[in-house]
C-alpha cells in the first residue's frame, strides 16, 4: 500500500496501556527515541499490538510542530530533537526537512514560522506531535 503521509518512522511497541475506548500505545523508534500514539482500543486489538509488535508510525507533515528553544508547559509529549536538512518555501507556507535519530520528519508550517524561528539548514529544532496525531500501521 502506498501512502500521501511522508512521515513513516519505524520502531517496536514496548508497552499499549488500554482504557475502555482508547489505548495509549508505547513505541521505541529505530533511532532510540521513545513516543506515544493515542489510537482506539478496537484499533490496537485488530492491528494485535503487543509489546514487541513492529510497527509502523505515520504522522502528517500538517501535525508537525517546531521549536527552537526549551520546550516546558505543555502536555505534548512526543518531541523529537533534531536538526533542519531543507526548508523549501513557497507563497503561505513551507516545508522542513528535519534530520532525527532514525529517520526524517517533514513539517508544513507557515513561512511566517520559518522567519520567525530563523530556520535553515543545521538549525536545531525539536519536533512536537501530539500523541493523538500518529497512526500506526503494521507491516
Amino acid at each position: 500500500m502506498s501512502l500521501s503521509i511522508r512521515n513513516q518512522l519505524s520502531g517496536t511497541v514496548t508497552a499499549v496501556t488500554t482504557g475502555e475506548v482508547m489505548a495509549a500505545v508505547h513505541v521505541r523508534l529505530a533511532g532510540g527515541q521513545e513516543i506515544t500514539a493515542a489510537i482506539t482500543r478496537e484499533s490496537a486489538e485488530e492491528l494485535g499490538l503487543a509489546e514487541d509488535s513492529a510497527v509502523r508510525a505515520l504522522i502528517k507533515s500538517t501535525e508537525v510542530s517546531l521549536a527552537t528553544g526549551a520546550v516546558d508547559g505543555l502536555s505534548i509529549r512526543n518531541r523529537l530533537p533534531g536538526t533542519v536538512t531543507e526548508v523549501t518555501s513557497g507563497g503561505a507556507m513551507a516545508r522542513v526537512k528535519v534530520s532525527v535519530a532514525g529517520g526524517v520528519l517533514t513539517a508544513a508550517i507557515t513561512k511566517d514560522a520559518v522567519t520567525d524561528l530563523g530556520l535553515a539548514p543545521d538549525s536545531s529544532v525539536t519536533a512536537l506531535i501530539k500523541s493523538t496525531e500518529i497512526a500506526l500501521a503494521t507491516p
